[in-house]
């Protein structure tokens, strides 16, 4: 299985390409799609660039799924629309490609890559060299990129099992003991 990790970014999306068999992960590819070349306030062409440059990423390196970063609230709303706006539009650019996205949050990537949730950011970037057995330490949103991509091999044989007995497709989210729901 290809996976193709995502670190979601206005200005710097990360890219982390893994092959995964068994349970043996191998590189395959990383990198970032940088939007700064674009006008800061030109935010459609800036999101255009996202867009284009997710679809190259999935038609050079064709993966079987992509896991993306889940945008967290930051003490500034505006930085928050904006990062979602763009990480909504990496989602879209993997979706038109018909691609299944896993989505975990940067606290479940670091828990999985490096056995902390409140890890530092160049924790998650050694631990994704050694883990990948990397000759340099990868730039840090590509780190995150490949440690979304880690964290999906590590999740999925789990989520696949679970999909198998069906727990996956009850709702039980939103529902009172009564039987009501909201």
């Amino acid at each position: 299985m290809r996976i193709l990790g995502i670190d979601p970014g206005l200005q710097t999306t990360g890219f982390g390409v893994l092959d995964m068999t068994g349970s043996k992960l191998q590189y395959v590819a990383s990198g970032v799609i940088e939007t700064t070349r674009e006008e800061m306030g030109n935010l459609p062409a800036r999101l255009k660039v996202l867009y284009d440059g997710i679809r190259e990423i999935h038609a050079r390196y064709q993966p079987d799924v992509a896991s993306v970063e889940i945008v967290f609230v930051n003490i500034n709303p505006q930085a928050t629309l904006l990062l979602g706006q763009a990480r909504g539009c990496c989602v879209t650019a993997l979706v038109s490609c018909d691609i299944a996205v896993a989505e975990y949050t940067a606290l479940q990537m670091k828990q999985s890559v490096t056995g902390h949730g409140r890890a530092a950011k160049s924790q998650v970037q050694e631990m994704v060299k050694r883990l990948l057995q990397l000759p340099v330490v990868p730039r840090q949103d590509a780190a995150d990129a490949l440690g979304m991509a880690i964290t999906h091999a590590h999740a999925s044989p789990s989520m696949n099992k679970l999909a198998a007995q069906g727990v996956l497709n009850r709702k039980t989210h939103g529902m009172f003991r009564s039987g009501r729901s909201h």
